[in-house]
C-alpha cells in the first residue's frame, strides 16, 4: 500500500510544483503566493516521508536520494547565507553547506564502486522548495527555510539510519552509518532554531545558538 501512496502524493506536489511555474514570475520573485508555497512544501515533506522509507531502500534509491539531499542542502545553505535576517539561520546555512558539500565529496567515490551513476541535478520536488526559499524574503525566509530544513533533515535521518541498518553495500552502508548522527545534529540545532523563532517577541530576530 505505500507506494500507491508515494505515486499519488507525489502526483498532487508536481501539480502544485506546476501550478507555481506557471503563474506569472519575476527574477526577484519567482515563486507564487506565500499560502501556495507553504502547501507545496508541505505536499514535499510527506512526499519525503514515503519516499525516504521506500525508494531509500535499495542501493540505487538510497544514492539518488542522498545525492539530491545534499545538492537541495548546498544550495538551500547558500541562500540562507545571501538572505537570511537572523544570524542563526545565517550561521546554519554556512554550517549545512560545509557539512553536505563534505559528505557529498565522500560519497562520490562509493557510488562509483557501488556501480551506481548519481544524479546531476536536483528532482522537480526540491526545485520547488528552491525556488519558494528564493520566493521569500525578510521574515517569511527565515521561517520558510527553518520549516523546509526541519523536514528535510526529518526525510534525510530516515533515509540514512534506514540505510545504515538493512543497506545493500557495505560501503554506502558504512558512509550512511557515519552520515546519520551529523543529520541528526542538524536537525536537533534547526528544531532549537524554530523554538527560539517561536519563543521571541514578534519583529524580534532569533538569537544565534
Amino acid at each position: 500500500m505505500i507506494r500507491p501512496l508515494l505515486v499519488g502524493v507525489a502526483a498532487v506536489a508536481l501539480t502544485l510544483s506546476a501550478c507555481q511555474r506557471n503563474e506569472t514570475e519575476t527574477a526577484e520573485s519567482p515563486g507564487q503566493t506565500e499560502p501556495v508555497n507553504k502547501a507545496q512544501d508541505a505536499m514535499s515533506a510527506a512526499v519525503g516521508t514515503v519516499s525516504a522509507a521506500t525508494l531509500g531502500q535499495t542501493v540505487e534509491g538510497y544514492v539518488t536520494n542522498a545525492a539530491i539531499s545534499d545538492m537541495y542542502e548546498i544550495e538551500a545553505g547558500k541562500l540562507a547565507q545571501e538572505k537570511g535576517q537572523s544570524p542563526a539561520v545565517k550561521e546554519f546555512g554556512g554550517m549545512i553547506v560545509k557539512d553536505h558539500t563534505a559528505s557529498s565529496t565522500e560519497m562520490k567515490p562509493l557510488v562509483t564502486a557501488a556501480g551506481q551513476t548519481p544524479p546531476t541535478e536536483m528532482d522537480e520536488r526540491r526545485k520547488g522548495m528552491i525556488d519558494n526559499l528564493r520566493a521569500a524574503s525578510g521574515a517569511d525566509f527565515d521561517r520558510t527555510f527553518i520549516t523546509q530544513q526541519i523536514s528535510a533533515h526529518e526525510e534525510a535521518l530516515n533515509l540514512h539510519s534506514g540505510f545504515a541498518q538493512d543497506g545493500g553495500d557495505a560501503g554506502l552502508k558504512a558512509f550512511a552509518t557515519k552520515t546519520a548522527p551529523v543529520i541528526q545534529k542538524h536537525l536537533e540545532h534547526v528544531r532549537g532554531m524554530q523554538g527560539a523563532a517561536e519563543a521571541a517577541p514578534a519583529g524580534a530576530a532569533a538569537p544565534a545558538k
